[in-house]
């Protein structure tokens, strides 16, 4: 039949199984830094403030949460802040290990912060950052921008 017979001849070997389904890239995509590497990044200097922003907006943040829906602020500062955190770890070193919590993504304190208010990364952290209410404009600024030109 010139080529088009498949029957194996006794004894010949067995096609290769397999076939072509799904392959192992042959040069994975490098992770994202995480957000707590992008802190750190970010406060060193080796890290730009647009990078920075682009892995907080897909990043987790874990923030402590009372028994009301909503962000728990802190007024005893020149302006009202908001404690948000890297990790679960970092967020139960500040509030304890029974205490309340939600995630959310960075994209989304952007959009659900009140106006008006700042955040604090990793309160008690090595690497603690504060963005007052007009970095968070900025911020918010720079994602529309970004998002609608």
């Amino acid at each position: 039949m010139y080529g088009y017979d498949q029957t194996a001849a006794p004894g010949a070997a067995a096609p290769p199984s397999g076939g072509y389904g799904p392959q192992p890239p042959l040069y994975p995509e490098p992770s994202p830094p995480s957000l707590a590497d992008a802190v750190r990044a970010f406060t060193t200097g080796s890290m730009s403030a647009e990078d920075f922003q682009s892995v907080f907006a897909t990043s987790r943040v874990y923030c402590p949460r009372g028994d009301n829906p909503g962000f728990l602020a802190l007024h005893n500062t020149q302006q009202p802040v908001i404690p948000m955190f890297t990790s679960l770890k970092e967020l139960r070193r500040y509030a304890g290990k029974e205490s309340k919590y939600f995630v959310i993504t960075g994209a989304e304190v952007l959009d659900l912060l009140p106006t008006g208010y700042g955040f604090v990364l990793d309160m008690e952290g090595d690497h603690r950052m504060v963005f007052d209410a007009k970095a968070v404009e900025q911020m918010v600024d720079f994602a529309m921008r970004r998002m609608y030109g």
